[in-house]
């Protein structure tokens, strides 16, 4: 999927469900499993363009996925949702801060950003910018913005009782990755605003349907109805092996793992 036109590394640093995999005392085979790509921490993503680094959401292993990928940058963060499994890892920006002498933009819904903000007040607070922790400078976002070299659309996707936010990024007019996490639908404008897409990361959590997140079946159909070029499921449970969902899944649709790496 590599383009020399559209210098754009996408890494999952997370793939998991709320509760990781393999999960707190389950014995079952995938959780048991050897295969590194049974492992899913929770749900980040880190892209990179010639111009900036953007972390998508800010999970509780943070940290170690930084450590596993080697990052030593990150220009800005863009949250999804005020989850625990999104959130939880907000405090490990205070190293990126230290590393730019500098808060760190934080983008997302004002509810989000609101909720965020009750949790780590510290981190929101412009009378506490201490050197060596975290500080922010919030944005709220409702409509395209720049940032990185990209233009960047936010959408609210339904999830249960609140409202995530899936992200577009496109460059020159072309629309390069959405990433649509933690939804139980993408509605039909924002279907008609990312059809085409280069590459779809998507809610595919299992089999089964659920009332809150896209099951397999849906997030297919949702590929093939906005004709994305390829599509990756992500915020995967521990139901099936890496191995055993992929061998289901139709051309041009993959999973997504922990430390996948690609361009665009």
């Amino acid at each position: 999927m590599s383009s020399s036109s559209f210098p754009i590394s996408i890494t999952v640093l997370g793939s998991g469900t709320s509760q990781g995999v393999p999960m707190i005392g389950c014995d079952c085979p995938v959780c048991r499993s050897t295969d590194p790509r049974d492992k899913r921490t929770r749900c980040s993503v880190y892209i990179t363009t010639p111009e900036a680094a953007l972390l998508i959401d800010t999970p509780p292993e943070l940290r170690l996925q930084s450590l596993r990928a080697g990052l030593n940058r990150v220009d800005a963060v863009l949250i999804t949702h005020a989850h625990a499994d999104h959130i939880m890892g907000f405090d490990d920006l205070r190293r990126y801060c230290d590393l730019k002498n500098g808060a760190m933009p934080v983008y997302g819904s004002k509810e989000t950003l609101d909720r965020i903000a009750g949790i780590f007040p510290y981190a929101f607070d412009p009378t506490k910018r201490v050197p060596g922790y975290v500080f922010v400078d919030v944005h709220a976002v409702d409509s395209t913005f720049p940032l990185g070299g990209l233009q960047i659309t936010p959408f609210s996707l339904p999830h249960g009782r609140f409202l995530s936010t899936g992200y577009l990024l496109q460059r020159d007019g072309e629309k390069v990755f959405a990433y649509m996490n933690d939804c139980k639908d993408v509605p039909t404008p924002v279907r008609d605003a990312i059809r085409d897409v280069n590459c779809l990361m998507i809610d595919g959590l299992r089999d089964e349907p659920h009332p809150t997140h896209l099951n397999v079946s849906e997030a297919i159909a949702i590929s093939r109805d906005v004709r994305a070029k390829h599509t990756y499921l992500t915020h995967l449970t521990h139901h099936k092996s890496h191995v055993q969902r992929e061998s289901e899944l139709p051309n041009g649709i993959q999973v997504a793992y922990d430390s996948l790496s690609f361009k665009l």
